[in-house]
């Protein structure tokens, strides 16, 4: 079942050595800095939850490689958590690893993925300063193509209207 999608599309859980090696052999690969949390925890504002990760900066640094910001248009309209309530975010622990958080939707709502400029590697660029400038580049691919607050029923709208947000 799951294992085996996990194998089609390649999806490791890497320690950093190994993604590094994806990356160096060529490959592309998806990291998401906020891990779960800004899944499960965010709300319609489109909050990025990175906090101080920089791993993912670490490993393009080590790859040499460019960063790719990518952003999907009502990614959290079409399924939803009741992550805000803070219940739910008790029983969520680092220790733990255990996302424990009602999901609900499966809404009909348009995706659309945008790609920002790549960020390109620069030996003199560190982890920190490299994490700040991906975090910029996301936001401001959500201000640029995403209605913020945003709503289900707005993005159904959308959807079943035929009208598409101008980008």
């Amino acid at each position: 079942g799951f294992r085996l999608l996990l194998e089609v599309f390649r999806v490791i859980h890497g320690p950093r050595e190994q993604c590094v090696r994806v990356l160096r052999r060529g490959h592309l690969l998806a990291i998401s800095p906020s891990s779960l949390r800004e899944a499960l925890f965010t709300d319609n504002a489109y909050r990025l939850l990175w906090g101080n990760r920089r791993g993912f900066a670490e490993v393009a640094i080590d790859a040499k490689v460019p960063i790719i910001p990518v952003f999907t248009q009502n990614l959290r309209e079409g399924l939803r958590t009741l992550g805000s309530l803070s219940e739910f975010k008790k029983m969520w622990s680092p220790e733990k690893r255990l996302p424990v958080v009602p999901i609900y939707g499966g809404f009909p709502v348009k995706f659309r993925t945008y790609l920002g400029d790549p960020i390109p590697y620069d030996s003199g660029t560190g982890a920190a300063e490299l994490a700040e400038k991906t975090k910029q580049a996301m936001q401001g691919l959500i201000e640029e193509h995403q209605d913020i607050p945003r709503n289900i029923l707005h993005a159904l709208v959308e959807q079943l209207s035929g009208t598409p947000k101008v980008d």
